[in-house]
């Protein structure tokens, strides 16, 4: 089973990071920390004649990350009560990516990949985080991902995370439970 987690905050060791942590520990996974590479804004070319021109950025191990995983973790903080913005950088190129002639198979691969969302915010996550797991929904709706569960913890300054006793719990219930999937 192969696993990815795109990490979506700009702090280091961001609280949205160690979540992934808790929830990956032990677990064999490849990280991708977006903070850390290019990704070019999406320039629509949806319905222009030519379609979507070429990106020379780093977006193709965003590609080849979706193409070899069996599961993906987006991991984000909630900013003002969404993902963040290279997150949100990295789906919007999945416009792109899904009519790539170069990797005709990538649409048909996402619908068999599961999804997983890891979000911690410090002002009421659990409720005011609620409508950006509902937008990650609509995204794996649109793509026919999978979408098998989601975690929103409670944290503002780094390392906050490791108080919420609740996101911690149920970080380790779905650690046992991808363990026991890898078996």
């Amino acid at each position: 089973m192969n696993i990815t987690a795109f990490i979506g905050s700009s702090r280091i060791a961001s609280n949205s990071e160690q979540l992934a942590d808790y929830v990956l520990a032990d677990i064999p996974h490849q990280k991708i920390d977006l903070k850390n590479i290019t990704i070019k804004p999406i320039h629509d070319l949806r319905h222009d004649d030519n379609g979507f021109q070429f990106v020379d950025d780093d977006y193709d191990q965003i590609i080849q990350a979706f193409l070899t995983s069996d599961i993906v973790i987006f991991a984000t903080p909630i900013y003002w009560y969404s993902m963040s913005g290279i997150m949100k950088n990295m789906i919007d190129r999945l416009s792109h990516a899904i009519r790539d002639e170069r990797f005709p198979q990538l649409k048909e691969k996402l619908q068999t990949t599961e999804a997983i969302v890891l979000a911690v915010g410090g002002d009421a996550p659990n409720i005011k985080g609620l409508p950006m797991i509902q937008q990650f929904h609509y995204i794996f709706d649109f793509l026919k991902m999978p979408f098998s569960s989601y975690i929103i913890g409670n944290g503002n300054k780094p390392g906050e995370i490791a108080n919420d006793s609740q996101a911690l719990a149920q970080a380790k219930i779905l650690n046992e439970r991808l363990k026991n999937r890898a078996l």
